[in-house]
């Protein structure tokens, strides 16, 4: 049986805190396996397979010189999809996928 925690929680639907919450939990992972089991057991097969498409179409908008209908035709992700990766990659304030793309592209040259 596992212990009790010392921390108190209690329910909330405070958007924010929820995805603070959210955002330090996957921070926890130390490596790919233990990353992909949080994932499959926070999110269902269709989530993880549509976080994994995105990752896929922003890594090729930022690496291949192919068209958003060549992207489609190559991987089967709708054009709707690829516009908004496309979008947040380049023109929202955010910057994620360029923050992961460049850390790994760090991480490459590196090792």
């Amino acid at each position: 049986m596992l212990a009790a925690t010392t921390s108190t929680l209690a329910p909330t639907r405070d958007q924010g805190a929820l995805a603070d919450d959210l955002c330090k939990a996957l921070l926890t992972p130390e490596n790919a396996g233990e990353m992909a089991a949080l994932l499959a057991d926070l999110c269902t097969p269709a989530e993880i397979r549509t976080l994994a498409e995105r990752w896929h179409i922003a890594r090729l908008l930022d690496g291949a010189d192919l068209t958003y209908r060549d992207l489609h035709d190559a991987t089967g992700v709708s054009t709707t999809t690829i516009v908004r990766v496309a979008r947040f990659l380049k023109q929202e304030r955010n910057f994620g996928y360029r923050m992961a793309l460049d850390r790994l592209g760090e991480a490459r040259n590196a090792g």
